[in-house]
């Protein structure tokens, strides 16, 4: 067997989004989410369990936790064993063992699963993102087992809807633990949409705190690595009493102006209040806290890392909002929670949020020096998520790119959506791979019982053109595109809108209800088709764009790709040596 190498790549430095169902054009909720790392992307489907009679579940350790380098979890293989299902694989490395165990239901519900548990047969749907907190315990073998991503996939795994989803993930923190990293992880389903954010709070305690926030049906969100839900009002029934376990494992929010009501679209962990006042987070008696400054230092790595990105996103779908795209710290309240779209937003709207790179605005990548003569908006860089970058009050960067949504060390991405119809819901989970500028997104039917097996199939080590993994296809035009960025991206978004919108006409009568029976067959062909136009894509490209110059036909051979003057005269051609 294999020993599993660990890569030090990029971690999960996510951006993640929620469209409410009335801000959408067909009335979807709209899950969305980028794993910005580049690891294991395979895209797993994990069957149901029906009347195994499993007394118990293992609880496997994450290596998106940022945690110990143990336990067989690599960025090679996340998972290896046979409680998955087949899609995961069981012969070329060592099983993973276990941080414990928890009760298992005879029944569970299939889904797909990635880095993180993405969405079920039910279309409950997941996002996620990273996000520093002051304190990030490690695992600890039956003490704390529980990261996000374990929790995600619990959650799909026997959960319908959010707010079930939110009961169940309440229980297991607060029963079993929870280690790493601050955490989001967005919760929808057909009906409605809720961020949930949760991180540790003792190097050495076996729970952990979280705050849950709804997203208004008529709203948009988006959250990129730094806490977004702010005032908490103390429950009125909420006694901090010492011994949390004698409380319920949450309370609802009291509202801001009325003490003795509670705030349905508002929750947070029982222990919350008490845990802040222990650690000197917040005064003694204190009835309301800002979550965000009293649980994290905000933004990490570097200023704007996190609230650029936020001010885009709401800027590209409300911008007679005016949001200023400069703030005072990363403490602000300048941006809201969410806000209501000037347009109702499509799946193909949201994809072209995650492709972005500040075009047209005085941030925007694809100009400048950096950008080189053919404006590539890559610029490469160091971990994000390492050493002291969680505290910017610590870590004081040399310099800084500007970190856009749509970033060069994108793994994958996914964008799910829900549309109730009548009793029924009807869900597709739209998967990209690699990068989202470079990537064409592909729907997947919710019901599905199998996912194909180039979608399966991935290995950071293993290459192989036109071989049997999808995400190599685009992974290599993604990177060959940086050769003449300005060139070859027209070919990449002009295939890219065809099949997407193909794709999007195909599904539209399902998601309005109609005749499922022909769905499955095309999911599984479309993947097949677009990966074959990846592929003939790449050919394309080194024939055409080959040694500097464009070939077109065949009268048109090898022709001088110039640079533009501009740039040439900004890097100093004009005073090379031209003559004695």
């Amino acid at each position: 067997m294999k020993k599993q190498q660990h890569l030090k790549t990029d971690k999960f430095a996510c951006t993640t989004m929620i469209v409410g169902k009335d801000a959408s054009v067909d009335g979807s909720v709209i899950i969305a989410h980028s794993d910005d790392d580049v690891s294991d992307t395979r895209v797993i489907y994990v069957p149901s369990q029906k009347g195994e009679n499993n007394i118990y579940r293992s609880v496997y350790y994450d290596d998106a936790s940022f945690g110990p380098m143990k336990y067989n979890s690599t960025a090679i293989r996340r998972y290896i064993g046979t409680s998955r299902g087949n899609g995961y694989d069981t012969k070329d490395y060592p099983n993973s063992f276990d941080l414990g165990k928890i009760s298992q239901p005879d029944n569970t519900f299939s889904y797909f699963d990635s880095s993180y548990g993405i969405m079920n047969e039910h279309n409950l749907m997941i996002g996620e993102c990273t996000c520093g907190a002051k304190v990030h315990p490690n695992p600890k073998h039956n003490v704390r087992i529980f990261y996000s991503s374990e929790l995600s996939r619990v959650a799909l795994e026997r959960c319908k809807t959010a707010r079930e989803a939110i009961d169940l993930i309440a229980e297991l923190i607060y029963q079993y633990g929870y280690y790493g990293t601050g955490e989001t992880l967005l919760l929808g389903d057909a009906d409605e949409g809720w961020v949930m954010e949760m991180c540790g709070y003792d190097l050495d305690g076996s729970d952990g705190i979280w705050v849950a926030q709804r997203v208004p049906d008529d709203h948009y969100f988006v959250e990129a690595n730094e806490f977004r839900i702010r005032d908490i009002y103390m429950n009125k029934n909420d006694k901090r009493v010492n011994n949390v376990k004698d409380l319920p494992c949450y309370f609802k929010s009291s509202l801001e102006n009325n003490p003795e009501k509670e705030n349905d679209d508002l929750l947070y962990s029982s222990n919350l209040f008490k845990a802040c006042e222990d650690n000197g987070w917040i005064e003694k008696n204190t009835k309301h806290l800002d979550w965000l400054p009293t649980v994290s230092y905000g933004e990490y790595n570097h200023p704007y890392y996190s609230l650029r990105r936020v001010w885009r996103a709401f800027s590209k779908v409300a911008p007679l909002s005016n949001l200023q795209p400069y703030v005072d710290d990363g403490y602000t309240r300048a941006y809201p929670f969410s806000l209501k779209p000037e347009k109702k937003l499509s799946v193909l709207d949201v994809a072209s949020i995650y492709r972005d790179h500040y075009e047209g605005t005085e941030f925007d990548l694809t100009r400048g020096r950096a950008a080189g003569p053919f404006n590539n908006p890559v610029r490469c860089e160091g971990n994000p998520d390492h050493g002291d970058s969680w505290n910017l009050n610590k870590h004081k960067p040399a310099g800084a790119w500007e970190r856009p949504i749509s970033i060069y060390r994108c793994g994958m991405m996914w964008i799910n959506q829900a549309k109730r119809n009548g009793n029924d819901s009807t869900g597709f989970s739209w998967i990209g791979l690699d990068r989202p500028v470079a990537n064409c997104i592909m729907p997947f039917y919710s019901k599905m019982k199998s996912l194909p097996e180039k979608i399966e199939t991935m290995n950071l080590l293993e290459f192989a053109f036109k071989g049997n993994s999808a995400w190599w296809a685009f992974n290599f035009v993604a990177n060959y595109v940086n050769l003449n960025y300005e060139y070859m991206m027209r070919e990449v978004v002009a295939l890219q809108n065809q099949l997407e919108k193909d794709s999007a006409g195909k599904i539209k009568p399902v998601l309005d209800g109609q005749s499922s029976e022909f769905i499955i067959e095309f999911c599984n062909n479309n993947l097949d088709t677009v990966v074959n136009k990846w592929w003939e894509l790449a050919v394309t490209l080194i024939v055409r764009y080959n040694d500097g110059c464009i070939t077109t036909g065949p009268n048109n051979i090898m022709e001088k790709l110039d640079y533009p003057k501009s740039w040439l005269k900004d890097v100093g051609f004009y005073e090379g040596p031209i003559n004695y």
